[in-house]
């Protein structure tokens, strides 16, 4: 989710996270390194995880399947925020709303990871719900019209994925609704944080 972010801020609407002053490849790298921290280096600990028998699923199922892997994903998120807040000097003084979006994000993953230790909350709408969140925010925020019709497919994909949820029996409807608020709350209290 947070790939497909800042796909749409960075290249639709590149002023709202102040990176409009970058090239188009600038950009690309800076979308990379998003993919790598909060995708593909995630992922691959999740499937370590798997394979050393630490948790029984890649699906994380259960609430003990869930704890270790959201845990030390904030942990990863944590690490990308602070290096794009502290570390990338050029982005982190030219753009900061970055970092803080970044920081949004690890906070909806560590707050799924709590609630994990006693109820199965689900992340897929949490992070669907910080999309939504954020780009409407931005959108308000900014008065940024071209955010509209992508803000419009990103509801409706919103609501596939959490049928998708309640059709697998994955959660209930107060789990999928608990997510896409949380995720709702969280990111639309990161935009209006913004300077």
């Amino acid at each position: 989710m947070p790939t497909l972010l800042f796909g749409i801020l960075l290249f639709q609407a590149p002023y709202t996270v102040g990176v409009d002053v970058f090239s188009a490849s600038v950009r690309g790298s800076l979308l990379i390194l998003i993919f790598i921290g909060t995708f593909a280096v995630p992922s691959l600990l999740i499937y370590y995880l798997f394979r050393s028998g630490y948790v029984q699923s890649l699906y994380l199922n259960t609430l003990a399947d869930r704890r270790l892997p959201y845990f030390l994903t904030a942990a990863i998120y944590t690490g990308v925020t602070v290096f794009f807040g502290f570390r990338m000097e050029l982005v982190s003084d030219i753009a900061p709303q970055i970092a803080i979006l970044l920081g949004s994000v690890t906070v909806s993953i560590l707050l799924v990871g709590l609630i994990s230790l006693y109820w199965q909350i689900s992340a897929h709408s949490v992070g669907i719900g910080g999309v939504v969140g954020t780009l409407a925010g931005m959108a308000v925020r900014h008065s940024t019209i071209e955010l509209v019709p992508t803000l419009a497919a990103i509801i409706a994909i919103a609501g596939l994925v959490l049928s998708a949820r309640l059709h697998l029996n994955a959660h209930t409807t107060g789990q999928t609704t608990a997510g896409l608020l949380l995720g709702l709350l969280v990111s639309l209290s990161a935009v209006l944080w913004m300077v």
